[in-house]
């Protein structure tokens, strides 16, 4: 795949939820808990998402060009969208970004890009479901079920276009302004959890906690950063050292890429369960505003 080691730590994470979440499933089956198959599919948009991720799908287009993010790292992919092209690059020559903010900047760029591509997925799998749904004649129970199966799947499509307008607009906002000094939080997906809770049915006491759970949720994603950025050095460090031939020095390199690359992944899990449950937590509170 032509990974670098920090997607292949991403990959690792990744699998490593799925795996974890189709074995609850498989419970859940067991015990005839998914009978309209609702739980089956998202677990299959999920595995779809991580292939279209990492150019598992075979499809050429999808291939990420990820090479060493160390200072470069910038570069070495493309934003795919235009109007996100164009932004970037009014940001990088605007002069109104450090190097470390303009770093921040990507991270948001990418975290959008993303946002994007599992918006069309989940987009092509509701036009599947319909297509499928139309040709059925004779209506029954089970074309019921399939129908609020097809409901939760627009409202879910209607979330995540939300979420992609705001962050559009946001980015937008920062690429011709720069960073907001007094802004509450930095991180991309924090922004974006923090933006739909407001819009959720919290209490103002639920929301200053849902407030400061993102506030540890953030300070774990940048120690994540730190540990991927480390991993690269030492990835670096390591080809480095294989090629002079000393063993001692090699075998040390190898001990400390080992060490770095397990407290990624480890992190890495972490980050992403977290991301989940939030995610989880705040569906749940827009849901109710549609009640």
């Amino acid at each position: 795949l032509h990974l670098s080691a920090v997607k292949l730590a991403e990959l690792h994470s990744d699998l490593k939820i799925q795996e974890k979440d189709e074995l609850s499933w498989k419970k859940l089956k067991a015990e005839g808990l998914d009978e309209d198959g609702e739980k089956e599919a998202k677990l299959r948009r999920n595995l779809n998402v991580i292939m279209t991720k990492y150019g598992m799908n075979g499809k050429k287009d999808s291939q990420l060009v990820d090479t060493n993010y160390i200072k470069d790292g910038t570069e070495s992919d493309t934003l795919d969208d235009p109007r996100l092209e164009k932004l970037w690059s009014k940001a990088k020559t605007s002069g109104k970004f450090s190097d470390e903010e303009l770093d921040k900047l990507w991270r948001e760029f990418k975290h959008h890009k993303e946002k994007i591509r599992e918006y069309n997925i989940l987009l092509e799998t509701v036009s599947r479901t319909e297509d499928i749904h139309k040709n059925v004649i004779n209506p029954s129970e089970e074309n019921m079920v399939k129908e609020e199966i097809l409901h939760n799947k627009h409202r879910e499509l209607k979330e995540k276009l939300r979420s992609i307008n705001q962050g559009f607009e946001r980015l937008r906002k920062v690429s011709h302004q720069g960073y907001d000094t007094t802004s509450e939080f930095e991180e991309p997906r924090v922004i974006d959890l923090w933006d739909m809770a407001k819009s959720a049915n919290f209490t103002e006491k639920e929301l200053e906690s849902f407030r400061e759970e993102l506030k540890h949720f953030e300070a774990k994603i940048e120690k994540h950063h730190h540990y991927q950025k480390q991993l690269e050095i030492s990835h670096q460090k390591l080809k480095h050292v294989e090629e002079t031939g000393d063993k001692d020095h090699l075998n040390r390199n190898k001990e400390k890429y080992a060490m770095l690359q397990e407290k990624t992944k480890e992190l890495g899990y972490k980050v992403k369960k977290h991301l989940q449950d939030l995610s989880s937590r705040i569906s749940q509170g827009l849901q109710h505003n549609e009640l």
